[in-house]
């Protein structure tokens, strides 16, 4: 299977690994890391009532892990990331409330995202969640796929602990570098 090679000088930072040491993810080990953070979780005994996805990253964590456990899924819309094929961290900004199906948060919310880079985005939306819904949350735990050492947060769960700090290219990467008329165009030309 061909993987997309990064393109030159979209590096997050000089400090980062040589572009040959970046992850590259299929939808395979993708979904295959999901399983095992759902497993990792179930297999700590903790039972929690809420999920609360970090979004976009945590969407489809968030998504298959409430319907493998059958707890409620609220969504917190976050953006750090921008630029040319939004690989620019800037400012967190967060969303004005959470999007959720319930009346109130559970009282134990298991908070999820796709990775903990620099750890800022995971940490602040721990804040964020107990400044809001503090007086519903007794105990907030968090859960990712891929937890970097540069992080200055370490989550409660993780599937893979990356020493090295590399560049994650996950499969739906292909959309950021991607607009609706490039789509179009694509399938018009495979039939």
């Amino acid at each position: 299977m061909n993987q997309p090679q990064p393109p030159p000088q979209t590096r997050p930072n000089a400090q980062d690994p040589d572009p040959k040491d970046d992850l590259y993810v299929s939808w395979n080990d993708y979904h295959r890391n999901i399983e095992q953070l759902a497993l990792t979780i179930h297999q700590s005994g903790w039972q929690f009532n809420q999920i609360v996805c970090l979004a976009k990253g945590g969407l489809r964590i968030g998504d298959i892990l409430c319907r493998l456990y059958d707890v409620p899924l609220a969504i917190l819309s976050t953006a750090s990331y921008g630029g040319e094929n939004n690989r620019l961290r800037g400012s967190l900004t967060f969303s004005k409330d959470l999007s959720m199906t319930t009346a109130n948060l559970g009282s134990h919310v298991l908070l999820v995202d796709d990775l903990v880079d620099s750890g800022q985005s995971l940490k602040r939306s721990i804040t964020w969640l107990q400044h809001k819904y503090g007086f519903y949350i007794d105990e907030i735990r968090t859960a990712v796929l891929w937890s970097k050492a540069c992080s200055i947060i370490e989550p409660d769960y993780h599937v893979t602990y990356l020493s090295h700090n590399p560049w994650i290219h996950q499969p739906f990467e292909k959309y950021e570098e991607m607009d609706i008329t490039t789509l179009a165009a694509q399938a018009k030309g495979s039939t």
